[in-house]
């Protein structure tokens, strides 16, 4: 899929912001000139930093905090999700695999069978592979008894164990439990746990971020969600490269450089939510010198993959331009839906930057309708939208958002 790809004569490359403690190293950009003009999607912030940025003309006042994700609070920012086991250790195809129902009722009879065999015969990895076909159908009591019986041997089960701890699932929350299991496999040395250590330190990372089974502390959270980034890896954490994206976008480590360096690698990986902000982040000049050919071809691009919080900002634009018609079609389509969790959900975006992009939406239709500016003219629809406007501004200011019950796994699908 084709993604936020600016042309190398925009002078555009993979920047090299200043290192962090278990971050990148300092070797992280390429100072090869060919190399840099053969990878388009890195960005490097431009060379020259004097020049002032062009003067914006005057514009109608969207919903307060519409703008680049900041001004943050520590409750509502990011949807942080528990990493869920890498795909590769599945013991089953993903729920909705095309085939014949009876087929694949008949295959898992017969895997059943050969897990008791299995078991029976003292074999270790039944249990685990027992344990993951229940927690896959949703069956979480039952998965829970089967990895408790591995829990000291295999460091899958200890790792779904952690998950199930700390998301209630099966169980009480027990978060604390959960941490302890989510350290002893990113501290462990044994290969076996070498493929669950960046989803581990993702995790660990949100837990001292939201202070939940260990203290709060966002320096920790910021060292152990670089450990799951892996410098950009797109074999690691893509959650964890999106997230120091937003990190770096708050008042407590405003570091625009950063926020754009992460969101780019993201964005590389195929993260929607970064793909956004990284078209906001050109479009206002944010951490990078403004280019609005590269906004517009990322705004578009996450626009089209349903990032509700992008079309606000395109419905924005569209308007100051004078656009009217485009603004007023694509405001249309983005408030057509009032459900903002399950917008969240579908696009794996946090839900208080999909409300935003329904507030701007909202009010630039309404200043549509009531001025008849590329849509006709209708009073009452207009006081119906400032009014929804107003409605999900004030959620937005209001409403903590809560992570949702079930977690993703790592390439992000149920």
């Amino acid at each position: 899929m084709e993604r936020c790809q600016v042309p190398p004569q925009a002078g555009l490359g993979r920047g090299r912001p200043r290192v962090r403690s278990g971050g990148r190293s300092a070797g992280a950009g390429s100072s090869d000139p060919a190399r840099a003009a053969a990878a388009p999607l890195r960005h490097r912030a431009p060379a020259r930093r004097d020049r002032a940025p062009p003067a914006r003309r005057a514009r109608p006042q969207p919903p307060s905090g519409a703008g680049l994700p900041g001004g943050f609070d520590r409750r509502c920012w990011m949807a942080l999700h528990s990493e869920r086991l890498p795909p590769d250790c599945s013991a089953q195809p993903a729920p909705g695999t095309p085939g014949d129902e009876r087929i694949y009722a008949a295959l898992f009879a017969k895997l059943k069978k050969f897990l008791v065999r299995r078991a029976s015969d003292g074999d270790p990895p039944a249990p685990f592979l027992d344990g993951q076909r229940y927690y896959e159908q949703g069956l979480y009591e039952e998965a829970l008894t089967q990895f408790k019986k591995i829990e000291d041997t295999d460091f899958q089960a200890m790792f779904l164990l952690g998950v199930m701890y700390y998301d209630g699932l099966g169980t009480e929350k027990d978060p604390e439990r959960a941490v302890e299991y989510m350290t002893k496999i990113l501290n462990s040395d044994s290969p076996k746990a070498r493929h669950l250590k960046v989803a581990a330190a993702y995790n660990l990372g949100r837990a001292y971020y939201e202070g939940c089974g260990v203290k709060h502390s966002t320096e920790e959270a910021e060292r152990l969600w670089l450990i799951a980034a892996d410098n950009g890896n797109p074999k690691a954490s893509v959650k964890a490269q999106s997230t120091l994206g937003m990190l770096y976008s708050m008042p407590v480590l405003k570091d625009l450089k950063e926020a754009f360096f992460w969101h780019s690698e993201a964005c590389d990986n195929g993260n929607l939510e970064s793909q956004g902000a990284l078209g906001i982040m050109y479009l206002y000049g944010q951490g990078i010198r403004q280019n609005t050919k590269a906004a517009l071809k990322c705004l578009r691009e996450a626009a089209e993959r349903g990032n509700i919080y992008a079309q606000g900002h395109l419905v924005e634009y569209y308007y100051t331009k004078k656009f009217y018609s485009k603004a007023a079609d694509l405001a249309k389509r983005t408030t057509e839906n009032n459900d903002i969790n399950m917008l969240a959900k579908k696009a794996d975006c946090h839900p208080t930057y999909v409300a935003k992009g329904v507030a701007m939406a909202a009010f630039y239709l309404a200043r549509c309708l009531q001025l008849g500016r590329g849509i006709k003219q209708d009073q009452d629809a207009a006081k119906k939208y400032y009014s929804k406007t107003q409605s999900v501004s004030k959620e937005v200011r209001n409403r903590r958002w809560a992570p949702p019950k079930g977690t993703e796994r790592e390439d992000g699908s149920e």
